[in-house]
């Protein structure tokens, strides 16, 4: 069957007739959507089949798929599904496989280099698919739009936690499990990816499937951090964990690199603390260094600080209580008020291995002005075996560091910040050249070879994954790995 070659013009031209309404056709002679109204004066209209959501091309929808929290890549998507059911996403995959299309989904648009983008193509708005399902003990039911800031509100009313959250609440569950998720709980219980039960997928052939580690394990793995290469995620069930109530929050500064780091080793060698992360802040003689510790309780228990940081000889010390759940949502208004102002975040997130990390991260904060910076600057090791799904790809470290700019270019400038990503190229080549990888969250422009080189020994798995699973490359172009 010929495939559809969709030209932005010419859906752009029919945008303004259609509007907002939901299309039901395509029209194969002129090249674009068509309402009910429409398609029924066009015999040769090809139908949409039926969905419980809608399928829209008025241009404010498409703009907003055409970008994300980094506002750095713009791809305008032919269309935007917003589905009603998981039907409608299959649906939306099969007709894409039978004319040629690409397909994507997006949650709350916080990829910063167009990695949830599909230009010419569909993107998947999963915000419609936003439903918590059913809160079990050591479970919760949910569609891939749910945000983690709302599970967790819903769990905490129960006395029940995820194991693991990201620094910022506001993600969509689907795309973090896509991706990965980390956090300073990692040190104890992995990624995101690896406290999840089950799944409900739809491949890139549009087969609606339910995978779990002994039910269809191979699709189960791929997907969790698989970058959407292979299906869809539509549901998810993840594991909880009893919730304490308070967090015990440590904040210990150190003169230099080194002596964090070592800090941040014994910390982590014990798990000692519930949480471990650690941050850097230029300053204009150099850098200050403070390790992130923090300790979950429930009163009348309580953390024995001495005992705590009784061996990590800072510098400083400061010890805060507050309630756990204000502690996991501490940053949710500051990444708002940030994502209203839409400035260019040209972020770059590495994994180093342990041997590497010091001079590593020497090396490159000596380069680095607070301009360079950007913004916020994160550095905390985390144990390999920890992390599980094998499409997560981290050095061959027993422990590894994890060092994350998290840059903002204020004011927006082009030049500056075509100018960091070119940085971004040059400190990604140099962590590969000591064994370290990097989490694809970031604005690096990667080459297929870079995938494979990603990927190592898992590539020929990864990419039979592909073929098995998304046989004609229909979803989540916006990675370009299979080109």
């Amino acid at each position: 069957m010929r495939k559809l070659q969709i030209s932005r013009r010419a859906v752009l031209a029919g945008a303004t007739a259609t509007a907002a309404a939901a299309v039901v056709a395509f029209d194969p002679a002129n090249l674009g959507w068509l309402t009910e109204a429409e398609a029924e004066t066009q015999p040769a209209a090809i139908r949409v089949p039926g969905l419980d959501g809608e399928l829209v091309v008025d241009e404010e929808s498409r703009t907003e798929a055409a970008d994300d929290y980094g506002h750095i890549v713009h791809r305008m998507p032919v269309a935007v599904l917003r589905p009603g059911s998981v039907r409608d996403i299959a649906t939306v995959i099969r007709f894409a496989n039978k004319h040629g299309l690409k397909v994507s989904t997006r949650g709350q648009g916080h990829s910063t280099f167009g990695q949830a983008q599909a230009g010419d193509g569909i993107v998947i708005d999963s915000r419609t698919l936003a439903t918590i399902h059913r809160v079990g003990t050591g479970h919760a039911v949910v569609d891939a739009g749910v945000q983690w800031l709302d599970l967790i509100k819903a769990t905490l009313a129960q006395g029940q936690t995820p194991p693991v959250a990201t620094d910022y609440l506001g993600l969509s569950i689907g795309g973090t499990l896509s991706l990965g998720g980390i956090g300073g709980a990692t040190s104890h219980h992995g990624l995101l990816v690896d406290n999840v039960l089950a799944l409900e997928v739809v491949t890139g052939t549009g087969e609606i499937v339910r995978c779990t580690p002994s039910i269809r394990p191979d699709l189960f793995h791929a997907v969790l951090g698989g970058l959407g290469q292979f299906a869809v995620i539509a549901r998810a069930t993840v594991r909880l964990i009893p919730a304490p109530t308070t967090a015990r929050v440590y904040h210990l500064s150190y003169p230099d690199l080194p002596s964090m780091t070592a800090a941040q080793r014994t910390a982590l060698a014990d798990r000692r603390f519930s949480y471990l992360e650690g941050q850097l802040t230029p300053t204009e003689n150099g850098w200050t260094y403070l390790l992130e510790g923090v300790q979950y309780y429930t009163p009348p228990s309580e953390p024995d600080d001495e005992a705590l940081i009784a061996d990590l000889a800072p510098a400083s010390t400061e010890i805060t209580d507050m309630p756990y759940f204000a502690w996991l949502n501490r940053i949710y208004d500051l990444v708002q008020q940030l994502m209203a102002l839409r400035l260019p975040g040209p972020w770059i997130n590495v994994f180093i291995p342990d041997e590497a990390t010091d001079a590593y991260v020497t090396e490159i904060l000596a380069e680095t002005t607070p301009a360079d910076a950007g913004g916020v600057v994160l550095l905390y090791p985390v144990p390999n075996e920890r992390i599980r799904q094998p499409f997560v790809r981290l050095p061959d470290s027993p422990v590894v560091f994890l060092l994350a700019f998290l840059r903002a270019v204020n004011p927006p400038d082009e030049a500056e910040t075509q100018r960091l990503i070119a940085v971004n190229r040059s400190q990604y080549d140099r962590v590969v050249a000591v064994g370290g990888t990097h989490y694809p969250v970031g604005a690096i422009e990667l080459t297929e070879e870079d995938w494979k080189k990603h990927y190592g020994p898992a590539w020929s798995a990864f990419r039979a994954a592909k073929h098995t699973y998304d046989p004609n490359n229909v979803l989540t172009p916006g990675h370009a790995i299979f080109r």
